[in-house]
């Protein structure tokens, strides 16, 4: 089962701006019916050439139409270039992550805000271009590279997770794969541009869930024999608490921190965490 942040599960429940615009400046329209995701981007500016209204239809999962409500309350009021410079990952980031299964949600809504824009310009969108390397769901070289370099893929299955391509009948495989390897030396496997980003949100994450495991699943066992439990410090997989309360005079406290709080945080974090009781 995937993991969804609280912001992805409001933007799902409770979509924001969904609906259309009367003579908007700018309509941008993704996927298909045929693939399982679309999306349909509409804005109107005002008179000083800000975004003021903002609308999305889309047919998708929970990820989809989070991504397109979180987009669409990132780009109010902006103009059309400080839109234009959002990412895939800046969509991610809003909702305080997604499950990289479902990154082709904020990559969709990526491509529609730059589609409506183009529309805005009288341009081709950026989508249409190159060539078709996924039959399945209609995903061109261009769309695999630029995905590849923002996000820093490196697999065929982060390729899919991200644009889809390769998740139908596999026959694209190979030439995902010479196109990740082409664009890796073309970048002599420097470190991509989101990388840090990425990684940043991930242990902002997991941190989060140990809080969440610790105040949940082992303080309250805890509060019923009289003790406590705070969180310390975390550094890498070691996590470091204090006991508090009863529990400080305990002669089973050893026992009480191997077998219970780490046995805790392995099962509902990482099976890599190892607990030490703080040095006060």
């Amino acid at each position: 089962m995937w993991d969804y942040s609280e912001k992805v599960k409001d933007h799902f429940y409770n979509p924001r701006n969904v609906g259309t615009i009367e003579n908007p400046d700018g309509v941008g329209e993704v996927g298909s019916l045929a693939c399982g995701d679309m999306l349909k981007l509409m804005f109107k500016l005002d008179d000083r050439g800000r975004i003021a209204d903002v609308k999305f239809q889309t047919f998708g999962c929970g990820s989809a139409i989070a991504s397109a409500s979180a987009l669409t309350e990132m780009v109010k009021g902006k103009t059309i270039e400080e839109a234009s410079r959002i990412t895939n990952q800046d969509i991610a980031d809003y909702l305080d992550g997604l499950p990289e299964q479902k990154m082709h949600c904020s990559v969709m809504g990526r491509e529609a805000l730059e589609a409506a824009i183009a529309n805005y310009r009288g341009e081709k969108p950026e989508t249409e271009e190159g060539e078709i390397v996924c039959n399945c769901f209609g995903v061109t070289d261009k769309a695999i590279e630029r995905a590849i370099k923002e996000n820093g893929l490196t697999t065929v299955e982060q390729v899919t997770y991200y644009t889809k391509a390769g998740g139908g009948c596999g026959t694209c495989h190979e030439r995902i794969q010479e196109i990740i390897d082409r664009v890796i030396e073309q970048t002599g496997g420097g470190i991509w541009r989101t990388k840090p980003k990425r990684e940043k949100t991930a242990n902002i994450r997991r941190m989060k869930l140990i809080e969440e495991t610790i105040e949940h699943e082992v303080a309250p066992a805890l509060r019923k024999e009289g003790g406590d439990i705070e969180l310390i410090d975390v550094v890498g997989d070691k996590v470091i608490v204090a006991l508090r309360g009863k529990c400080t005079q305990c002669l089973l406290s050893g026992w009480t921190m191997e077998n219970f709080v780490q046995a805790k945080l392995r099962e509902f974090v990482s099976p890599e965490i190892v607990v030490e009781e703080a040095k006060e």
